[in-house]
């Protein structure tokens, strides 16, 4: 008997006894094994530190706004596993998951493919039966030897460079920018989202042969009164609106999801450019990702966000800084191979009270609120802090000890974010 999706999950997650196992020769031996079709017929890759789902939800819309049809991968999921493959708007379904898994396990033979891998395929697979005009794939972890690296993208986007999965891919920006660089090509476009990019990366970029095109160098943002402009050193600029995602890092997200289709407007599947500046303007006004700086309501207001990392809380600090308000309750969980400390000293005296929350019952991977609470009182002695055993634990306190004005800031880990979608 077939089995449904929550038992291929379980039965992907023995496959392979690493949860993590970068390289390609076994994933790509497997899509060759499955004919190798391309996804679509414009592919863009969307690696980077942090701004990947924003980016690709940009893209997304700014194709769908054109009358493209699109298809998204992205990783991890919040609430349900579906949500990772996305054809025209719309989750995959289950049956399709499950009919695209046995796909899979029909052609993986005797390699040992990851959970991850298994996914990466399913997206690749169902996007090639699906007759797109554009895929929109995020990179997982890295770029050169993640499994979405076997696609060959008609352009590359590296949004920001910074400090994490050090493990795996390095202990500087320079040698992570090199990781990333890999999903570039010869020829083709390399979209740098930072103005500030590692000379690694950009040197990697350049030794492959791809057409660099930087923020701040050769595209750039400028704020207006009203909206911004999207200026490109050839001389096209676009007034769009302010983007509907909130922290203020998003613009640099909307222009590099701009530059991307500028550098590909002779293809087909793109938008033309007469069509380019009002797709970019609707796209940058109703592209929408749940748990990036999203407001819950409420007063207290909540707002959860899936800021996991130094650079993904310094964006925190400024919209923080950007918007401010009453004290704001800290409802904060994060993974074992995670810079806490510097989370923590990123956000600073920003947060009136922590209130920590452990993870280990949600992954292996997850830290104790005590483990948390050791970097707090090192790098914020003085700090307002409680512990709680999960997530729950912690929103119910902060809830109890906010008072009308104030905010509940739930971040740390998609873990945490799922936790307070759930509820």
């Amino acid at each position: 008997m077939s089995r449904t999706l929550a038992e291929w999950l379980s039965y992907q997650e023995g496959v392979n006894p690493r949860s993590i196992e970068l390289g390609l020769d076994r994933v790509r031996e497997v899509w060759r094994r499955m004919g190798a079709p391309a996804p679509a017929r414009w592919t863009v890759t969307v690696g980077g530190t942090n701004g990947k789902g924003s980016t690709v939800a940009m893209l997304e819309a700014m194709l769908r706004a054109a009358g493209r049809r699109v298809g998204c991968y992205t990783s991890p999921h919040l609430l349900h596993y579906n949500e990772r493959i996305r054809i025209d708007g719309r989750d995959a379904d289950d049956q399709a998951l499950v009919d695209s898994f046995e796909r899979i396990e029909a052609a993986r033979g005797e390699l040992a493919l990851t959970y991850f891998e298994f996914g990466t395929l399913a997206a690749l697979d169902l996007f090639a039966r699906a007759g797109l005009d554009a895929a929109v794939l995020e990179v997982g972890l890295g770029g050169r030897l993640d499994a979405i690296n076997i696609v060959d993208a008609d352009v590359a986007v590296i949004t920001t460079v910074d400090l994490d999965h050090m493990d795996w891919l390095g202990n500087d920006r320079d040698s992570i920018g090199r990781e990333k660089a890999g999903i570039a090509r010869s020829g083709r476009p390399a979209i740098v989202g930072e103005t500030a990019p590692p000379a690694g990366l950009l040197d990697e970029l350049a030794a492959l042969g791809a057409r660099i095109e930087r923020a701040g160098v050769d595209f750039a943002v400028e704020r207006a009164a009203h909206g911004w402009v999207w200026r490109h050193r050839d001389g096209t600029a676009f007034e769009l609106p302010d983007p509907s995602l909130a922290a203020p890092v998003q613009y640099a997200n909307a222009a590099a999801a701009i530059a991307a289709l500028h550098a590909s407007r002779g293809a087909s599947a793109t938008i033309p450019i007469a069509q380019l500046a009002g797709g970019a303007a609707e796209g940058v006004r109703t592209a929408r990702v749940a748990a990036r700086l999203q407001s819950l309501g409420g007063d207290p207001e909540l707002i959860v966000d899936v800021g996991h990392n130094p650079q993904a809380a310094r964006a925190l600090a400024e919209w923080l800084d950007a918007h401010p308000g009453g004290p704001v309750h800290a409802v904060y969980g994060a993974l074992a191979d995670k810079d806490v400390a510097g989370v923590i000293a990123a956000l600073g005296g920003r947060i009136g009270h922590w209130h920590l929350a452990g993870l280990e019952r949600d992954t292996p991977r997850g830290l104790s609120a005590e483990a948390l609470r050791q970097p707090l009182q090192r790098e914020l002695p003085a700090a307002a802090f409680d512990l709680h055993a999960d997530v729950q634990g912690a929103l119910a306190a902060a809830r109890t000890a906010a008072r009308p004005g104030e905010r509940i800031l739930a971040f740390g880990s998609f873990f945490v974010a799922a936790a307070v979608l759930q509820k």
